[in-house]
This record gives C-alpha cells, structure tokens and sequence, in this order.
C-alpha cells in the first residue's frame, strides 16, 4: 500500500512540475550569463527551481513512468521508488559538481534542485528499499527485541 501510495504522489507532483515548466507564468528569467545547449522554457520554476525545455520532458517522463507503476502493480511501484532513489542521487550529485551541474550543459541541476532531488531521493529510497509489505498490503517494521 505504501509503495503504490507514495508511487501516486510523485507521479502526480513529477507531472505538474512537468506541466508548470511549460507555462511562462511560472517561470522567473535565468541569471545573466547562465547558458544551456538547449535554451527553451529555461528560467526558475516558482522562483526557486532552473528548468528547461529538456528538465520539464524528464520531470513529464518520470510522472508518466509513475503513473504507469502505480497502475501496474505493487512491484512496479516499488520498483519506480528504487529507481527515483538512485537517479535522483546521481542527480543530487551532480548538482554538487562545477561544470557537471548542467548536465553537460543541457539540463540545469544546481542551486535548490539539489536539496530538493535528495529529498525525494531519500524519500524514495526509505520507502522503496526499507519498507516491507506483505501480501495484504500491510507494512511490516523491523522489531526490535532486548
């Protein structure tokens, strides 16, 4: 249950991101200087977040993904949480690195990108790699004994 909930509320969120990177309102201009191979729909989603044209198809990409695995099965979801864990570490990483956080210079991935894709990494990871469910859809916790 916990896997298809949380699998349902990325593929949502990964989805409107995706949809609001497409709509000018939302988008605050880019620093001055601040160049990518692929300019379109580049700026501050909210304010906060850089985007472009290529950031905004991933986050749709990663929502579509979702939702497919929400309707597939438990083990499709919990299969989309380990991967969103892993990538968006590779993410968060990246965003750290000079000259790697634009992803070679086509997708923006620095400033608060990075604390937000380790929260959903993090995220992602806690529920898809340490989170048990059994076949009624209950979570099983590890118990400690003395």
């Amino acid at each position: 249950m916990w896997w298809r909930n949380v699998t349902l509320v990325y593929a949502a969120a990964f989805t409107a991101i995706g949809i609001l990177g497409f709509i000018p309102t939302f988008l605050s201009p880019p620093p001055e200087g601040m160049t990518l191979a692929v300019e379109s729909f580049h700026g501050y989603l909210l304010g906060l977040f850089p985007v472009n044209l290529l950031h905004n198809v991933v986050h749709l990409l990663f929502g579509l993904w979702g939702f497919f695995a929400y309707f597939s099965s438990r083990l499709a979801s919990r299969s989309y949480l380990r991967s969103v864990a892993v990538a968006y570490a590779v993410l968060t990483v990246l965003g750290f690195i000079p000259g790697l956080n634009t992803l070679f210079g086509l997708v923006p991935l620095h400033g608060n990108d990075i604390w937000l894709h380790a929260v959903l990494a993090i995220v992602a990871g806690y529920v898809g790699f340490m989170v048990h469910e059994t076949e009624a859809g209950t979570e099983k916790r590890a118990e400690w004994r003395a």
